[in-house]
């Protein structure tokens, strides 16, 4: 994958976190228990169907699945993976490398953070306790919190009100394109770090920052933070 690492031209104000795919490695989880449920249901689909649903709100991906094998056995797939994957929710799901990392150097320059999830509050609230994550920020904006979801800009408009930053001063971390395109219609600065689908061509053509891993992200921040900071002495 191409990387588009462009250095930060300004020193943020928050960071607004996506969270699965982005912070937690979930979708490799979610297309494991896609595939068992589908298997259950006695349905079959390649993978192309469950990744097509990556960044997407939970309306819209039913929505994806009734046009695949229609509205009841979309309703049941749904229902019966999303109970195996709250097991795994449970459970904990892994955090993705270079997480905790990049918290503590906004923690320590004093850096806001909010998640901006379109997971429904209470699996959003569930998965963050379990995986060790629901202290680390300072608000938790979740999909049932906005009328719009991904990719409206609704969610990263209301993250940066939690904190009482402006939008424009804001850096967003996402993994799909839903959530960069949320991020780019708020007027924010994302930063995408693409975790099982790829940037297509289009979604590259708008320029943004791509990087390979939360490590490189981390690189951006804490060289646009340490220049903040030598200005400061």
């Amino acid at each position: 994958m191409a990387e588009t690492s462009i250095a930060l031209d300004f020193v943020p104000d928050a960071v607004l976190f996506d969270m699965d795919g982005l912070m937690l490695d979930s979708e490799r989880a979610m297309l494991e228990t896609w595939r068992e449920a589908a298997a259950a249901e006695n349905l079959a689909a390649d993978d192309a169907v469950w990744l097509a649903m990556v960044g997407m709100h939970d309306r819209a991906s039913l929505a994806h699945l009734s046009g695949h094998f229609g509205d009841d056995a979309a309703t049941r797939l749904r229902d019966t993976s999303y109970r195996l994957y709250d097991a795994r929710v449970a459970a904990g799901l892994p955090r993705k490398r270079g997480l905790l990392e990049l918290l503590d150097l906004l923690d320590a320059r004093g850096v806001p953070k909010a998640v901006a999830t379109s997971t429904q509050r209470p699996r959003a609230l569930a998965k963050l306790a379990a995986s060790g994550l629901i202290d680390r920020f300072d608000a938790i904006v979740a999909g049932s919190d906005v009328e719009h979801p991904k990719p409206a800009p609704d969610i990263y408009l209301l993250a940066a009100r939690e904190l009482g930053v402006d939008v424009r001063r804001c850096v967003v971390l996402e993994d799909s394109e839903p959530g960069v395109r949320a991020a780019l219609a708020a007027g924010a600065t994302p930063i995408q770090v693409p975790d099982l689908v790829a940037p297509g061509e289009e979604l590259r053509a708008f320029g943004h920052r791509i990087v390979a891993s939360l490590e490189q992200a981390r690189g951006l921040l804490e060289r646009a933070l340490s220049k903040s900071a030598a200005r400061a002495v």
